[in-house]
């Protein structure tokens, strides 16, 4: 959520921001609300204050009728610019919570994915002296990849994944964790690239996989609805990534500034529906219904979000860089970005059976819009008050590390080759059928 204060003072920016992100809100008409809610706030200060008058010349003696009657009608106003209020307010709440957040100056401006930009590319595709299968191909001829079977017992984009691929997708969750909880990593990270923060290290976290209606709202997450899976009987979604519960474990709290930054790593079993989109990526786990994913959450002091940012995507190029697989980082532009976002990068991993880089990780930068929304303020010494700024951003997308490793890693006789910073988690160095 934007502060009311910036938008009467930034409107045509704000109007820019809902033009390039394709959202469609009326911001004159906001504009209007508030300064009707504001007056009707004004009235009701009013009447309140001549009712309070009106007691104090009721007090001792019985009160003549005049007051009476005084009193009454100032109870009629007070009843009905609550009402006024109250109707002003609802509209000006829908319209607050439409607004998307501002893009920063360094966010490309376009419609779409296609006015997104590649910052750099790393890494040297890999050269095969055959045709390289796409993962499904091989997690079927490896039966570590049943799909069929999946579509018997719970329908289709559901799978069973089997044998050495799960050891694998375990030796991931160990790699990851054992960069994102290890301070001198965090601390190399940072000097290496010259940025004045912190070294503290991720805590990991198993959060829940449901989450109420109105914390996803406030997330920002809730909508499309057609996305999530809801329980009607409990009233509760099941998330579509662990952020949906990471990023409101402090709403309604007031942190501490020397407390900051709070860094989580949360691995969380997620859902999504994957509405509207038959007929794509239907073959292989690239695209299901139930899935897992680490995510990174940040909480820190306004001056460091964009530098926490920066930290995140460092760290992401660190864990893919060492697993061997090529990739571009991606600024991406006002149409294809969050509408929470204020800058979103992305990486985009190299997938040789498909020919294409394929999207592996995204950063999101929030500024203050979601703890805005989910009340987390900090403290500083000197007693001032900030919303504290988000971030949160994949530390590893298993199924699509999976497709990655499992296609950049394959032989000519169908077996895998396991990048050699996973070997010391696992008990075999080439997935085979053996």
């Amino acid at each position: 959520m934007l502060d009311i204060e910036y938008i009467r003072e930034n409107t045509e920016k704000v109007k820019e921001a809902c033009r390039n992100k394709n959202l469609a809100v009326d911001v004159d008409r906001l504009l209007v609300l508030d300064k009707q809610r504001r007056k009707f706030r004004f009235a009701l200060d009013e009447v309140a204050r001549k009712r309070n008058e009106l007691a104090r010349q009721a007090k001792g003696d019985k009160p003549d009728q005049q007051i009476i009657e005084e009193g009454k009608k100032l109870k009629e106003k007070a009843k009905s610019a609550e009402d006024k209020l109250k109707e002003a307010e609802q509209e000006y709440n829908n319209l607050m919570l439409a607004l998307p957040n501002i893009p920063t100056d360094d966010t490309p401006v376009g419609k779409d994915e296609s006015a997104n930009e590649v910052i750099r590319s790393v890494g040297d595709k890999p050269q095969f002296d055959f045709e390289p299968k796409e993962h499904w191909e091989l997690g079927q001829d490896l039966d570590v990849i049943d799909l069929e079977r999946a579509a018997k017992v719970t329908g289709a984009r559901f799978v069973y994944l089997k044998g050495q691929l799960v050891l694998m997708q375990f030796a991931l969750i160990q790699y990851v964790l054992s960069v994102l909880t290890d301070r001198a990593v965090i601390k190399e990270i940072i000097e290496k690239n010259g940025w004045s923060i912190a070294d503290t290290p991720f805590i990991p976290v198993v959060p829940p996989v449901m989450v109420r209606p109105e914390v996803m709202q406030s997330m920002d997450r809730l909508e499309p609805k057609e996305e999530r899976y809801y329980i009607p009987g409990d009233d509760l979604y099941l998330v579509g990534s662990a952020e949906h519960t990471l990023g409101p474990m402090h709403m309604e709290e007031t942190l501490r500034a020397d407390g900051l930054p709070i860094r989580y790593v949360g691995y969380s079993t997620s859902f999504r529906r994957e509405a509207g989109s038959y007929g794509k990526d239907l073959k292989g786990i690239l695209r299901v219904h139930q899935f897992d994913k680490m995510e990174m959450e940040v909480l820190s002091l306004p001056e460091n979000g964009l530098a926490e940012q920066e930290l995140i995507v460092a760290i992401q190029e660190h864990i893919v860089h060492s697993l061997g697989l090529p990739y571009q980082v991606m600024m991406v532009s006002t149409g294809d970005m969050g509408k929470p976002d204020a800058r979103q990068i992305d990486i985009n991993t190299w997938l040789p059976g498909q020919d294409k880089y394929r999207e592996t990780h995204t950063s999101d930068f929030m500024s203050d819009y979601q703890s805005r929304r989910l009340k987390i303020k900090v403290k500083r010494e000197n007693g001032s008050g900030n919303y504290v700024y988000m971030n949160d951003a994949t530390a590893i997308a298993l199924g699509r590390m999976l497709i990655a490793i499992m296609e950049n890693y394959q032989e000519a006789d169908g077996s895998i080759k396991v990048p050699k910073v996973l070997q010391k988690y696992l008990p075999f160095k080439v997935i085979d059928k053996g």
